[in-house]
């Protein structure tokens, strides 16, 4: 298992993280209609301002390295992306929408490399992506396989997910030229695009037997890391031609909570009922019930330590997985997660070999 950092920021669920371009600041959604935004100072964190432009929950915000612009979506009725953009003169944030063609809640969004170019993922089973250009604000952008005309809200592209699942989040590619998504349907897709207004290259789709991601990103134009509600960052590797699993950032069989010990080739009884209800039959039903998975609570590593906690570092849904380091040649060296138990983590990227999660999920391809 890759070192992890772990930082408890929040009692509970974290529902949106951002950190600035020098990580020295980090936006954070504390499962509410406010983005609050952290300066650090030594080992802590301090408020520094809270935007409260929304009037329900937001789902998701993103932070452009480059403008230094922070983007929030949220459960408004009126379905719309803020767009915020900083206004030295009167020291605050200004915000502007996307509202069109969007048809239900919008639950994540990614910035282009540009920063220019804006994708989204909604509860409409697609996947957008817009222009963000503000006339008098930014430069105009180079062309991209998006397209070179953009004015503020132009479509760029409109994906489905396969089976209809809600879109629960987006990511660019390093260079951009690529797109993925994860759905509710419990999926992965990659989309290469050719050119402003022509089919993609190829669109593929690797359906996945876990339960479902709730986000993605790229650290090379090869390789993503999408982690949901099966608590531990899964790595996918590909290309044009084809997608499948790699391997696993996190082992529950090594451990994830306080005094884990494995149950490999033994009789588990901290998963099951007491007495007479420990039998293979209520374990079995126990463990679908409460990891949606199939398949026998007592065997190989069971998901739950003696302590009742589970074998990852997360402890519940991991709700984003966002880039915290690169290194020189600008490959992603680290990345934080952050879950529903209040935990940031930060990962080291590195190969490994499949475990946990990944080592029932191997063989899968597109």
């Amino acid at each position: 298992m890759s070192s992890a950092e772990v930082h408890q920021l929040s009692l509970g669920p974290l529902t949106g993280v951002a950190f600035g371009p020098d990580r020295s600041q980090v936006a954070v959604c504390p499962n509410s209609n406010e983005a609050q935004i952290y300066a650090k100072s030594g080992d802590s964190w301090e408020l520094r301002q809270t935007l409260a432009e929304h009037d329900k929950l937001i789902t998701a915000i993103s932070w452009a390295s480059q403008t230094n612009r922070i983007v929030t979506c949220s459960q408004d009725r009126n379905a719309t992306i803020a767009v915020c953009s900083f206004d030295e003169e009167n020291n605050w944030w200004v915000s502007k929408h996307v509202k069109k063609p969007l048809r239900s809640t919008v639950l994540s969004i990614d910035w282009h490399p540009n920063n220019v170019l804006l994708a989204a993922g909604a509860a409409d089973a697609k996947a957008y992506v817009f222009s963000a250009f503000i006339k008098g604000v930014d430069s105009k952008p180079e062309p991209t396989v998006w397209g070179d005309r953009l004015p503020f809200g132009t479509i760029c592209g409109e994906f489905s997910s396969p089976n209809g699942g809600w879109v629960h989040d987006v990511a660019f590619s390093p260079s951009g030229d690529i797109l993925a998504y994860v759905s509710h349907d419990s999926a992965i897709s990659i989309v290469y695009p050719s050119g402003p207004g022509a089919p993609p290259n190829a669109h593929i789709s690797v359906r996945c037997p876990s339960l479902p991601y709730l986000s993605l990103i790229f650290t090379t134009e090869s390789q993503i890391i999408a982690a949901g509600h099966d608590c531990q960052p899964i790595v996918f590797a590909g290309d044009s031609s084809g997608w499948s699993v790699s391997h696993s950032l996190d082992d529950p069989s090594a451990s994830g909570a306080k005094a884990l010990t494995s149950s490999t080739g033994s009789r588990s009884t901290s998963g099951g009922g007491p007495g007479r209800l420990n039998t293979e039959a209520f374990n079995l039903f126990k463990h679908a019930d409460t990891r949606g998975s199939s398949g026998s609570g007592n065997s190989g590593i069971t998901a739950v330590g003696q302590d009742g906690m589970l074998r990852t570092v997360h402890q519940n849904s991991i709700t984003l997985v966002e880039p915290y380091e690169w290194t020189s040649s600008g490959e992603v060296a680290k990345v934080c997660s952050a879950g529903k138990d209040g935990r940031l983590v930060i990962w080291a990227v590195a190969g490994g070999k499949t475990s946990g999660l990944a080592g029932r999920m191997g063989g899968l391809q597109m």
